[in-house]
């Protein structure tokens, strides 16, 4: 179980004035449960993601994972003890092999018919990638099927994806929501997936609307997609 307590998060802004942009948020995310994470542009989700993973750390409260306190964790312990995260934007890695970069992820060593299956999985041509490097020459779509396939190779008890349709094409959203569904119904993993594509919303267990920096509501996604669908206007979640 993930449960957030009490978190908030603030930063400087350009009048060296603290911002909050996370305000006392709470949250328990059961195992096994596939969670979308939408809300307006700039209410914070991407933030929230971030203090997950550790990639920021909350100015307040206390995160646990499995009961276990990772408020102050490195991103590294919080790999370790099972928290995957898809950048929006991934990370290049000049002079390193899809391959290498998926057997890395595996934390052991398969063959490159193994490697090719988590390719093939995310909608690449593994015989085209296989040996290419992660750098300038992938696309950006290209590089978040890879970074995509390389969280399915860590296979952790948590993944954590930062609006994985950002920059893809269709065919590849396409695939990448069978992905999903599959990830959910073949593991006992848990999915946080921050999203605004009701494609996603809907194959969810459970949506969370952040808006301001806090929680606007919680609950099965047959609650709380009908309502989000009305649009921003007439939500009451974002007003």
């Amino acid at each position: 179980m993930l449960e957030l307590k009490n978190i908030s998060f603030q930063v400087a802004d350009e009048n060296a004035k603290q911002k909050e942009i996370i305000k006392d948020i709470s949250l328990k995310l059961d195992d096994h449960t596939f969670t979308a994470i939408t809300g307006p542009n700039g209410g914070g989700k991407s933030t929230l993601a971030k203090l997950i993973m550790g990639i920021e750390q909350p100015t307040s409260g206390s995160i646990l994972f499995n009961g276990t306190d990772i408020t102050y964790m490195s991103i590294t312990e919080r790999a370790k003890l099972g928290i995957s995260f898809a950048f929006q934007q991934p990370v290049r890695f000049k002079g390193i092999k899809v391959k290498d970069l998926i057997m890395l992820a595996a934390g052991e060593k398969i063959s490159t018919a193994g490697a090719c299956e988590y390719l093939s999985k995310v909608g690449l041509c593994a015989r085209d990638y296989i040996n290419r490097e992660i750098d300038a020459s992938l696309s950006g779509g290209e590089l978040k099927r890879i970074e995509i396939a390389t969280i399915i190779a860590r296979n952790t008890p948590l993944s954590v994806f930062d609006e994985p349709e950002a920059g893809i094409d269709l065919w590849s959203f396409n695939n990448l929501i069978k992905v999903f569904e599959e990830l959910h119904d073949t593991s006992e993993n848990s999915l946080i997936i921050i999203s605004h594509q009701e494609r996603i919303l809907n194959i969810a267990d459970e949506i969370v609307v952040i808006a301001n920096g806090s929680v606007q509501a919680k609950g099965k996604k047959e609650d709380i997609l009908p309502e989000l669908l009305k649009g921003t206007g007439g939500c009451k979640f974002y007003q």
